[in-house]
């Protein structure tokens, strides 16, 4: 399904199956091998948390979040916003943890991507280099599993044709295959070649309210980053009525650069290499009790 559809968007593209590479190397160094056993998919809070006013007293914890999906000591990666509480600013979380069991303590791989005070370029950290907890605020989209290794979809696509990020080509293919049925994905895939745009929340929250799309991209920060960038999707191919964002992809790299993917800037040159699996569950955590659809892409 997955090949058929990325033909239609890249000039080529092979997807199949093979034993996910052990990703405690080079250039992931995640604290889990794999990304198999009981793979799920959380997403947690929303977008309605941070516009058009944000709600700060929104923070969550990732071991907890564990417990809720009824996975403890999972291991979790993708997109979300950093804890301002513990930051002090407001910030990307590229989450990347091993979740605390009952015989090991939690291993904290994330990054944290923010506006450099300095220069206001991108100032990319090992979010253990400051901080030893794991918490985040306001939202994520969350793919967890039991962290072994195991048979895993690899997708490789060159040559963007189309007008689709990766991303979102993944995601409509599920979509019209699969219609009312969805089809969570979530993993890691890499940036091989090329540019891409990507975001940063600025580290100050809005003062006026956003309340349409064009205000929220007025008040982000966007770059042109270069590869190799690593990132994290967490794909849901349609909402089955529960206010989900059904996509959502943070990178990290070991330059120095990072945030939230928005598209490769390179499609004649762009290479992905992506390494995915079909979530078994889905948990809907906090669900925004009034929603909106402002800012989702």
């Amino acid at each position: 399904v997955l090949q058929k559809g990325l033909k239609e968007n890249f000039a080529d593209a092979q997807v199949s199956v093979v034993d996910c590479p052990d990703l405690t190397q080079e250039p992931f160094n995640f604290p889990a091998k794999g990304i198999c056993g009981k793979p799920r998919i959380a997403d947690v809070g929303g977008v309605p948390y941070l516009v058009p006013v944000v709600q700060k007293e929104k923070v969550y914890d990732l071991n907890t979040v564990a417990k809720d999906i009824e996975l403890p000591g999972a291991f979790i990666l993708g997109a979300g916003a950093a804890s301002s509480k513990i930051l002090g600013v407001n910030a990307e979380l590229i989450p990347i943890v091993q979740t605390k069991s009952e015989k090991k303590p939690a291993v904290n791989g994330s990054y944290v991507a923010q506006i450099n005070p300095a220069d206001k370029g991108c100032l990319l950290e090992k979010y253990s280099s400051k901080y030893t907890d794991c918490e985040f605020g306001l939202l994520a989209n969350l793919y967890a599993s039991e962290g072994q290794p195991g048979k895993v979809i690899e997708v490789k696509a060159n040559g963007r044709t189309g007008e689709l990020n990766f991303v979102s080509c993944l995601r409509q293919i599920l979509e019209k295959h699969y219609g009312e049925k969805p089809v969570g994905m979530g993993g890691t895939f890499i940036i091989q070649k090329g540019k891409a745009k990507v975001h940063i929340m600025p580290p100050e929250f809005s003062a006026c309210p956003l309340n349409t799309d064009e205000d929220v991209n007025n008040w982000l920060k966007f770059f042109e980053m270069k590869a190799p960038l690593i990132c994290q999707p967490v794909i849901v191919s349609r909402d089955p009525g529960f206010d989900l964002r059904v996509e959502h992809t943070h990178c990290f790299s070991q330059h120095g650069e990072g945030g939230h993917y928005h598209q490769d800037t390179s499609p004649d040159s762009v290479q992905y290499l992506g390494y995915l699996l079909p979530a078994e569950l889905l948990f809907r955590i906090d669900r925004p009790p009034e929603t909106h659809l402002v800012g989702r892409d």
